[in-house]
């Protein structure tokens, strides 16, 4: 459960971690900066599992990791947006960022609002509102995925349970 930040179209991966702050792979240092070029008081307000809400085109722009890496570790329990940009899309998966797409959910979920995601069932709950809107779950591998921290971490998973 999480408090919404919510965000409009096309928001791209320039304004999520502004190129000026690419000289740095630190996860940490870059939560410091997300967002900061659209929200200046993200960075300091965001909470451990809050959820970012979002138009159309989320992520597009340059291909950078950064951007998942950021959001992530700012705490960002998850991105629903009705839409994502193909390469954010990829990327958020192998950094161990969960994203669900729902078009409702983005459209009638407000600044502020409390929200419960469920990965298993594709339920997101508004506990605001008391609606609920439908995503499509996770497949059992992208759920294991996000569960490893992402690719990295599940290459590795693989690796140790093949070698005992």
């Amino acid at each position: 459960m999480g408090k919404v930040y919510k965000y409009g179209e096309n928001v791209d991966t320039d304004v999520i971690i502004p190129a000026r702050y690419l000289v740095t792979s630190d996860p940490t240092e870059l939560a410091r900066h997300c967002m900061e070029d659209i929200d200046s008081k993200f960075a300091a307000s965001v909470k451990q599992g809050d959820i970012i809400v979002a138009g159309k085109n989320f992520g597009c722009g340059s291909s950078r990791e950064h951007a998942p890496i950021a959001i992530k570790a700012a705490g960002v329990a998850c991105v629903i947006a009705p839409t994502f940009a193909r390469i954010f899309y990829r990327n958020a998966f192998n950094m161990g960022l969960p994203i669900l797409e729902s078009e409702e959910a983005a459209d009638r979920i407000n600044m502020g609002d409390e929200v419960e995601v469920d990965f298993t069932s594709g339920m997101i709950h508004n506990l605001t509102s008391g609606e609920a809107y439908q995503a499509e779950p996770f497949p059992p591998f992208i759920s294991q995925l996000i569960e490893c921290g992402g690719l990295v971490g599940y290459v590795k998973q693989i690796v140790i349970e093949r070698s005992v």
